[in-house]
């Protein structure tokens, strides 16, 4: 009892820090605002701050660690019968529809979008953010898969998957920045992921399938289900 009230007090803390911090961030760009700010607005000491957070970066990007995991969850959480991109498409479409800010779909990513080019800082955060994401998933994929180590298929499905997202995203915080209504855009977008996935699920739609209960294995995507004619 006294650990889990002392774990949801640092959870609050932690959560209001950022939010703070966040908060200063959109309103003045990441570069002007100083953690020594951020700690004095929120009422704690500087050391308190990164007690929370390593870096400056991980005041902004706070959710970074749920962002790297994304697309690993969505497949290791996947329903039987269910394919690694039929898993990530069924999230991304639940995301999409309730405006959920996991995939970048949410109100406000314009001004985000805007602070993240502002700063090199950030948008080198950024990038490594997105090369983990990738190696989650691939790891992921291959763990699931029973790969072989030199088997470099993981890694290919990893990164189509992970460029359909990116691209989606960057498209829907370009169109916000432009000015563009964020429910029209969504639509669109939905049009536009339709689309990316049914390209993905041609090429790779049966890589990684978990079988049904006692259903045997089917071939792996580039796998023959027969001999080659000599």
């Amino acid at each position: 009892m006294e650990e889990g009230l002392r774990e949801r007090k640092k959870r609050e803390t932690r959560q209001r820090i950022a939010d703070i911090a966040m908060g200063l961030f959109l309103q003045r760009g990441f570069d002007n605002v100083t953690v020594a700010e951020v700690a004095r607005t929120a009422d704690v000491s500087v050391n308190t701050v990164f007690n929370y957070f390593r870096t400056k970066e991980d005041l902004f990007l706070d959710r970074s660690e749920e962002s790297e995991d994304l697309l690993a969850r969505a497949v290791r959480e996947r329903r039987a019968g269910e394919t690694a991109v039929e898993a990530v498409r069924r999230d991304f479409f639940e995301a999409l529809g309730t405006g959920d800010w996991r995939y970048g779909m949410s109100e406000g990513l314009d001004l985000f979008t805007q602070r993240v080019r502002e700063s090199e800082a950030l948008q080198s955060r950024v990038r490594m953010l997105e090369v983990h994401r990738e190696e989650r998933l691939a790891r992921t994929l291959a763990e699931d898969a029973d790969a072989d180590p030199d088997d470099l298929t993981p890694r290919l499905v990893a990164a189509q998957i992970c460029a359909v997202v990116r691209t989606l995203t960057r498209h829907f915080a370009m169109r916000q920045m432009a000015g563009e209504d964020p429910p029209l855009i969504r639509a669109d977008i939905r049009v536009h992921a339709e689309r990316a996935f049914d390209l993905l699920e041609r090429g790779i739609g049966d890589y990684c399938l978990r079988p049904e209960p006692g259903s045997l294995s089917l071939p792996q995507a580039g796998e023959r289900s027969t001999p080659a004619p000599r």
